[in-house]
C-alpha cells in the first residue's frame, strides 16, 4: 500500500501490517522477505481464526483512531459505494459549496492512481492518496498512518472515500464517526439485498444522480425498503451531485455534525 500526495513527491508504502518502506521518486527497488507458509489440518478452521485476529486487531486500532478523532473534535465519516456511484463528484461539490464555512480534508482510498486525490486537490482542500493495491479496502491501519502525513486540523470534518467496493469495507471499522453509503439511480434498486453487510453497518444512505430517474429503471421507494429490511435505522437522502437538487439536507446533516464536534 503506499501513500501518496498529489503533485508527485516521496511516497510511502505501508504493508497490511504496518511496515513502512519510503521511496524516493521512481527508481525504488522492493525488498520481499519470505513468506512461510504453513500447512494445518484444521484448514478452513484455522483461516477463520486468522480472520477474526486480522478483525481484532483492525477493531482495536479503530478505537484508537476514534480517540484521535474526539480529541481533535474531527467528525470523520466513511465514504463507501460501488464504483461510478459518484463518491468524488458528491465530494468536489461538497468542498466547493461548503469549504468557506467549514475547514475539510480528504483521505482518498484507490486501488491504483491519484486521479481522485488530484481531483480533489484542486478543491484547495488538504488530501492525502492510499493506494491498496490488490487490496479490496482501507483498513484501519492506513487511517492511522494516513492522518498521521495528513495532519487534520482540529474542528473540522475527515472525509475517508473508501474502495469502491460494497462487500470488504462492510467489515473494516477505520475509527469513524458516521459510515455513509452511496448508491446511485443508475445502479439495481436490490442493490441492499445483494450487499446486506455493508448497508446493515451503515449510518445513511445517500441515493445519488436522481437527476437520471426518468430515463433509469430504478424504483427509490423499493431500494428504500429493502436497504430498511437489513437495516431499519438506516437515515435516506436523495440528491444528485451533479445538479445540487437535495443536497441541502446533506450539507445541514454535515453542518450539524461539525458544530457538534466543537
Amino acid at each position: 500500500m503506499e501513500l501518496k500526495r498529489p503533485g508527485g513527491g516521496e511516497a510511502i508504502e505501508i504493508s497490511a501490517l504496518g511496515q513502512e518502506h519510503h521511496h524516493h521518486g521512481e527508481d525504488h527497488h522492493h525488498s520481499h522477505g519470505h513468506h512461510h507458509h504453513h500447512h494445518h489440518d484444521e484448514g478452513h478452521h484455522h483461516v477463520i481464526d486468522l480472520e477474526q485476529d486480522i478483525l481484532s486487531a483492525n477493531n482495536l486500532l479503530a478505537e484508537r483512531n476514534n480517540g484521535y478523532f474526539e480529541a481533535k473534535n474531527i467528525f470523520a465519516l466513511n465514504l463507501t459505494s460501488s464504483p461510478g456511484s459518484g463518491k468524488t463528484s458528491l465530494l468536489e461539490r461538497t468542498l466547493k459549496d461548503l469549504g468557506a464555512e467549514i475547514r475539510f480534508s480528504v483521505i482518498e482510498g484507490d486501488q491504483q492512481t491519484t486521479n481522485d486525490a488530484d481531483r480533489i486537490n484542486a478543491t484547495k482542500v488538504p488530501v492525502i492518496q492510499i493506494n491498496t493495491g490488490q487490496g479490496c479496502h482501507l483498513d484501519s491501519n492506513m487511517i492511522h498512518r494516513a492522518m498521521r502525513e495528513l495532519n487534520p486540523p482540529e474542528n473540522s470534518i475527515l472525509f475517508i472515500e473508501n474502495v469502491g467496493n460494497l462487500v470488504c469495507p462492510a467489515l473494516f471499522q477505520l475509527g469513524e464517526e458516521v459510515r455513509v453509503v452511496i448508491i446511485s439511480v443508475t445502479e439495481g434498486d436490490d442493490k441492499p439485498l445483494k450487499y446486506p453487510d455493508m448497508f446493515a453497518s451503515a449510518d445513511i444512505c445517500l441515493i445519488n444522480k436522481i437527476d437520471l430517474l426518468p430515463y433509469v429503471d430504478f424504483d427509490v421507494n423499493k431500494a428504500k425498503e429493502f436497504a430498511g429490511r437489513v437495516n431499519p435505522k438506516l437515515q435516506f437522502m436523495e440528491l444528485s451531485a451533479r445538479t445540487g437538487e437535495g443536497m441541502e439536507a446533506w450539507y445541514e446533516f454535515l453542518r450539524v455534525g461539525n458544530k457538534n464536534h466543537k
